[in-house]
C-alpha cells in the first residue's frame, strides 16, 4: 500500500525541469542518495509558505536539495556543508553551472566543526539536516542556537525505510541506524524548546519549530 501511495504521489508532481532531471540522473549514476521527489516537493512547499531568507543545510551531497530550495525561494541565501571532498566538488560545479553561487555557499568540512564557527555572525530561519544519521542530535544541538525566532529545523530520513517502527525487520546494520534515529525522534518530541511533528512522507521528515514555551502553555 505504501509503495502504491508513493507512486500515486509521484504521478501527481509537476514535470521537473531538465536541470533537475540531470541532477537526479547524476546522483543515480554515482549512487549518491538524494531526497526522493515527493519528500523534496514537500520541503519546497514549506519553503514557499514560510519564505526563509537564510538557510543552513548539513549534508550537501551533489547540491541537489540546496538547488531545489533556491528553486522554491530564489531570494534565499543558503550555507551548505559537505564533508566528502568529491561530493563537495560535484556540488560546487553543479551550483556554478546553474549560476546559483550567489544564493548558495558550499563549505567543505565536518559540520560539527564548521557550525560553531558560524555562531558569531550567522542567524538562520531554517536548518535542513540530511547527513550522517548517527550525528543528527549533535548537528541539531549545534545548529539550534543559530536559529532565528520562529525558525524551524527539518530532519530528513527519520523513519528510515520503516525500520524505526519495526524492530523485527531483519538487517543488523539498518537496525543499528534505526535505533539511533528512534532515540533521536524521542529526544526531538520531548525537547523543551521545540515543537516537533514527524511527517510520514518520503523517508520521513521531522519538522521542529522553535518555541518560546508560550505555544505549549496555550494548550494546557
Amino acid at each position: 500500500m505504501e509503495e502504491k501511495l508513493d507512486q500515486y504521489l509521484q504521478k501527481m508532481l509537476l514535470p521537473a525541469d531538465e536541470w533537475v532531471r540531470d541532477l537526479a540522473a547524476e546522483a543515480k549514476a554515482d549512487r549518491v542518495p538524494i531526497m526522493d521527489p515527493v519528500g523534496m516537493n514537500f520541503v519546497m512547499q514549506l519553503i514557499r509558505l514560510t519564505k526563509p531568507q537564510r538557510i543552513l543545510e548539513v549534508g550537501t551531497a551533489i547540491g541537489y536539495s540546496a538547488m531545489r530550495m533556491v528553486e522554491a525561494n530564489p531570494y534565499a541565501s543558503i550555507i551548505t556543508i559537505e564533508h566528502d571532498k568529491v561530493r563537495y566538488n560535484q556540488a560546487f560545479n553543479n551550483i556554478h553551472k546553474m549560476e546559483m553561487e550567489h544564493n548558495i555557499e558550499v563549505i567543505h568540512g565536518d559540520a560539527s566543526e564548521v557550525i560553531p564557527t558560524l555562531a558569531a555572525e550567522e542567524s538562520f530561519d531554517m536548518v535542513f539536516i540530511d547527513a550522517a544519521k548517527g550525528q543528527y542530535k549533535r548537528f541539531f544541538e549545534l545548529a539550534a542556537p543559530l536559529l532565528s525566532d520562529n525558525g524551524f529545523i527539518l530532519s530528513d530520513n527519520v523513519l528510515f525505510k520503516g525500520y524505526v517502527a519495526d524492530e523485527e525487520k531483519e538487517h543488523p546494520r539498518f537496525q543499528k541506524i534505526a535505533r539511533k534515529l528512534r532515540d533521536y525522534n524521542d529526544w526531538l518530541i520531548q525537547h523543551p524548546n521545540f515543537i516537533t511533528s514527524i511527517v510520514p512522507i518520503g523517508d520521513g521528515v521531522a519538522i521542529s519549530y522553535k518555541s518560546n514555551g508560550k505555544e505549549l502553555k496555550d494548550y494546557v
